[in-house]
């Protein structure tokens, strides 16, 4: 492993995320706050950190190997939501843990959601403001890392549709190089924000909740600057707008790309994965409009209305809510977390196992069953007439015998902390999956666990965004060997 090109890589990273904590400032200065100071420090230390990192390596060359890029993709995110647990720790209104602190950046950057800070509506806007934009930064590091990192470093869900895809999904990157595969994805990814902040602050939200909710609904993070989350504005027109924007960002960036290069829609229904992703969605919502009007929860219009809404919010794993859909009728919040182990596509801001991946599992699920009918017979597993190779279906049903291992790992752990079932399985799937809102304790806010469960469920958290796999192999001997 290059030891000094990673710490280079690294430092540079730090630098870059020191320069976030500068807008906050701005925001203080804007509304007259007194946090303006604590944003400066933490812009400070994590400036001085990541200079300590660069200067003495920033004269290592070289290119950086596979092994390099598991480091570099699981450090993004542990560095950055260490150092962005400061302005939560420095800050007087909050007066967080560390492990508090932690919580709240990792979920941010993950784009899961869950939180433990409450009174969202008394913060300063400043600190509002930083979390929204920890949201929006882990969306587009997500995007970046997923469509042109991970498929090299054959980890991620991209590379199962790599031949089957129009566009720039044939290809390996998007674009020739990495750099302009980055650039490509982030001004696809701020024109979405642009026009979603613009669109909420039509329907009504001020600016500032305008540009604040873009952020965590391009980022499919949840975050709100309101303990209601999008239910604080009771507009049909503004939960219109937020369902359009996280069925969107629920689908593949390169898909997004490659109907905009060429101009044409019809790539979102040809794509197999983003066509089940769309029907999913269809049928769940039917679903759970159904279950809320017949149950007697709403009349018809309000199950119509929250039924949409809370659907694509927990199966894109957006976490937003408009409603307490931990007090609907028994089978709804369990049917609505199952969805959210579907997630949203490969190469989006969601999470789950992702849609692509449960494509190939029911195809090669439904071949076991002809195989037994007929056991001489070659089956193939085919996308769009392509025969999808064996070493994908096999990693795939291997990525998934691992997260099942994990998943109940993870709620034996948190039953052990002295969490009760309900809120042991609804925490582990929202953590995993980087969904957010639970059910029973957890449902609004997780700031009574403890800190063992609250460490276990930050775990949860990266193991989910880094999807498994990428985190593991830096645990394994043989990742270490040279």
């Amino acid at each position: 492993m290059h030891t000094a090109i990673t710490a280079r890589v690294l430092g540079l990273l730090l630098i870059i995320f020191s320069l976030t904590m500068l807008p906050p400032v701005l925001v203080a200065l804007w509304y007259e706050e007194s946090t303006s100071r604590m944003f400066l420090l933490a812009f400070s230390i994590t400036l001085l950190v990541g200079l300590l990192f660069w200067l003495p390596m920033r004269s290592s060359t070289g290119e950086l190997r596979t092994r390099d890029g598991f480091v570099v993709t699981v450090f993004f995110w542990l560095v950055l939501s260490t150092f962005g647990t400061l302005p939560f720790m420095l800050s007087d209104a909050l007066q967080l843990s560390f492990i508090d602190a932690l919580f709240e950046s990792i979920s941010g950057l993950t784009t899961t959601g869950a939180t433990v800070i409450s009174g969202l509506d008394t913060l300063p806007k400043s600190i509002l403001y930083y979390r929204q934009q920890l949201q929006w930064l882990g969306g587009i590091g997500i995007v970046v890392i997923a469509v042109a990192i991970l498929p090299m470093l054959g980890v991620g869900g991209m590379q199962i549709y790599r031949a089957e895809t129009p566009g720039p999904m044939k290809d390996s990157k998007i674009t020739p190089r990495i750099t302009e595969t980055a650039n490509v994805l982030f001004k696809i990814y701020v024109a979405l924000t642009a026009v979603c902040a613009l669109a909420y602050w039509i329907a009504g939200m001020s600016l500032f909740d305008a540009i604040c909710h873009s952020f965590s609904t391009v980022a499919i993070g949840g975050f709100s600057t309101h303990d209601a989350s999008i239910g604080f504005f009771d507009s049909g027109a503004i939960m219109a707008i937020c369902t359009f924007f996280m069925v969107v960002s629920g689908i593949n960036f390169a898909l997004h790309y490659a109907a905009w290069h060429d101009r044409q829609l019809s790539f979102y229904w040809t794509d197999p994965e983003a066509r089940l992703y769309l029907a999913l969605l269809a049928v769940g919502a039917a679903i759970t409009c159904l279950y809320l009007y017949f149950s007697g929860t709403y009349g018809w219009s309000d199950s119509i209305r929250q039924g949409i809404f809370q659907l694509v919010s927990i199966m894109t794993t957006t976490g937003f809510a408009t409603a307490d859909f931990n007090a609907w009728p028994t089978f709804l919040p369990f049917f609505l977390i199952f969805l959210s182990f579907f997630g949203a596509c490969a190469g989006s801001t969601g999470g789950g196992i992702k849609i692509g991946r449960m494509l190939i599992l029911w195809q090669q699920g439904v071949r076991e069953i002809y195989q037994l009918v007929h056991p001489n017979a070659v089956l193939p597993i085919k996308i769009n007439n392509r025969k999808v190779p064996d070493r994908i279906a096999d990693a795939i049903w291997a990525f998934f015998g691992v997260y099942l291992a994990v998943f109940y790992l993870m709620v034996l752990l948190l039953l052990a902390s002295g969490l009760d079932y309900v809120t042991a399985w609804s925490a582990t799937a929202a953590s995993l999956n980087n969904l957010g809102p639970g059910l029973g304790a957890v449902a609004s806010n997780y700031a009574e666990l403890g800190s063992f469960a609250k460490w276990v469920l930050c775990w949860g958290m990266l193991l989910g965004r880094l999807e498994i796999f990428t985190l593991l192999v830096l645990f394994t001997p043989t990742f270490w060997r040279r």
